[in-house]
């Protein structure tokens, strides 16, 4: 498609624009944000954006930087992420092909966005993404929906990390990667080390309950990263048990 990652560490988006005719063949068109306008509203918003291909290991928003762009997830996964007090740096979220990241009506970024594995974003400047949304009901109402969706995972998180055990944790973590892609085998957009940062538990922790599952078929672990559900119904009532 022509477009290009900006050169490696560097914080400028230096892509080439992308014409509107990219949006035609897009994977997530019918689920993205952008799926609220017309064709030819599609088009101009387009001519306002980038196709950008993020590396892996890649950082595309820094947490308090100015919130100058935001993002449709294409292709891919992304990490957000916040420093904590002591300097290290805590995951809060994956954000998969037709999320949406960064920060909208806002002056900073409140996280920052790495891709976990190679991706392709479609890339906009803050302030014309704002405009176009003020200006177009559908638009709002649809990042408003979003942002109510994000909310509500976020408050089911909280619950997950708060009362359950860590048996209960892995299940619940692997149910919803599969609902995120739509799919009972997926490769894992984590490492088990970030598996443990994520649910506050340990990788010993991690590494012990996923074999626990595969020994008990519950799922299968072809390669350390591939995981396929076996048998839902009983990794579902491993992770809802009291």
């Amino acid at each position: 498609m022509g477009c290009e990652y900006w050169p490696g560490g560097s914080r400028e988006t230096a892509a080439s624009a992308c014409s509107a005719s990219v949006c035609s063949g897009c994977a997530v068109r019918d689920r993205a944000i952008c799926s609220v306008l017309t064709d030819a509203e599609r088009d101009a918003f387009a001519r306002t954006g980038r196709r950008v291909t993020v590396p892996r290991g890649q950082r595309l928003i820094w947490e308090g930087d100015q919130s100058t762009v935001v993002a449709n997830v294409v292709e891919g996964t992304m990490q957000l992420s916040i420093s904590t007090a002591d300097g290290r740096e805590q995951i809060v979220g994956v954000a998969y092909p037709a999320d949406f990241i960064g920060r909208p009506f806002g002056a900073t970024s409140g996280h920052s966005v790495t891709a976990l594995s190679d991706a392709s974003v479609c890339l906009f400047p803050r302030a014309d993404f704002d405009r176009v949304a003020a200006s177009h009901a559908g638009l709002e109402h649809g990042l408003l929906h979003r942002t109510l969706d994000e909310l509500d995972r976020a408050r089911s998180w909280m619950l997950l990390l708060g009362r359950r055990s860590a048996r209960e944790k892995i299940a619940a973590f692997l149910l919803d990667m599969a609902q995120r892609f739509g799919r009972d085998a997926f490769d894992l957009p984590l490492n088990r080390q970030q598996i443990a940062d994520i649910l506050g538990t340990t990788i010993e922790t991690v590494s012990r309950q996923m074999t626990e599952l595969k020994r008990a078929g519950i799922v299968a672990l072809p390669t350390r990263a591939r995981v396929e559900i076996c048998d839902r119904d009983a990794l579902e009532e491993r992770a809802e048990a009291a």
